[in-house]
């Protein structure tokens, strides 16, 4: 299996130099990594740019849900909500890369000169492959190629490049995904260098990585009954799990067997000694919990 080349991260470690890409399943994964992005820069000093036709305060993390008084920032400069006419669309309305360039080298250097200490940059392409008249994909893939050489190099400039991943097919995905760096995701719900849930979306659920341990039981208990609370069915990928004991074990079937007698709770990418213990405890018959898939192809990370 090949090693992916690119970086992932959360959105809170997101630094100038990195071209980051975001393909989302719908609006709450969308909202939860822009929405952190836009407000940390707004918190620290640094401008935000967003190109798109919504208004300011429909914007993730904008707006009076938040308490973050969007026309304040737009006096100072701060914050910068550009239409899409403005920034990227040539006189008949086409989508034209060589002025979105343009437009984020202004921004860019208008910002040294504003005294903001790096800027942060964000646009949704879904319009571009979903709408009549959008553009191809040779297009969207010359012009992300051509804001990596932008923004890789800088030392003020960070990026992500948002899509719904439903927009286009998923060769084209992969495709537009490759001209990236960087993956960025959700802020983990629980990361203290020993174990680190996050939250998925498409399956919805959560990536259980680490080690799952008796001091760690209560935090992976609330989060579990979080989630399966939200949404279900709840999908866990234990792709990277390095270890789980039994009373992690029992609270997995605790939790299965508190389910309606028509749901299941879903393990994903079982670890073979993972899946041994189950099947040694016979917790694999419950009617609760229900094997998953396999771990899949390293293509796909970021897409799925």
């Amino acid at each position: 299996m090949e090693t992916p080349w690119f970086a992932k991260r959360p959105v809170k470690d997101i630094r100038p130099g990195d071209h980051s890409w975001l393909a989302y399943s719908g609006f709450e994964e969308r909202d939860r990594v822009i929405g952190p992005f836009v407000r940390e820069g707004l918190d620290t000093n640094e401008k935000v740019v967003y190109v798109t036709d919504a208004p300011a305060e429909h914007l993730p993390g904008l707006g009076p849900r938040h308490r973050v008084d969007v026309h304040a920032y737009s006096r100072t400069g701060q914050l910068r909500v550009i239409s899409r006419r403005d920034a990227c669309l040539d006189r008949r309305g086409g989508f034209e890369p060589a002025r979105m360039l343009e437009t984020i080298g202004q921004e860019v250097d208008a910002a040294f000169g504003e005294g903001f200490r790096a800027v942060r940059l964000t646009t949704d392409y879904s319009w571009l492959l979903s709408e009549p008249g959008g553009s191809d994909i040779a297009e969207m893939l010359g012009c992300e190629h051509r804001v990596g050489d932008a923004v890789s190099p800088s030392t003020m400039a960070m990026a992500i490049c948002q899509i719904d991943r439903h927009a286009c097919p998923h060769d084209e995905l992969i495709a537009l995904r490759d001209t990236h760096e960087v993956l960025v995701e959700v802020n983990p719900e629980f990361d203290d260098g020993i174990l680190k849930i996050v939250r998925t979306f498409e399956p919805n659920g959560l990536r259980v990585e680490g080690e799952l341990d008796a001091a760690r039981h209560q935090v992976f208990a609330e989060k579990l009954a979080q989630v399966c609370l939200a949404r279900r069915p709840v999908h866990l990928d234990f792709a990277d799990l390095g270890f789980i004991d039994l009373g992690g074990l029992n609270l997995l079937a605790q939790q299965a067997t508190g389910l309606p007698a028509d749901e299941a709770l879903v393990l994903d990418h079982l670890p073979a000694d993972v899946e041994n213990v189950i099947e040694m405890v016979g917790w694999h018959r419950l009617p609760g919990l229900e094997r998953g898939r396999e771990r899949a192809f390293t293509e796909t990370e970021g897409i799925a």
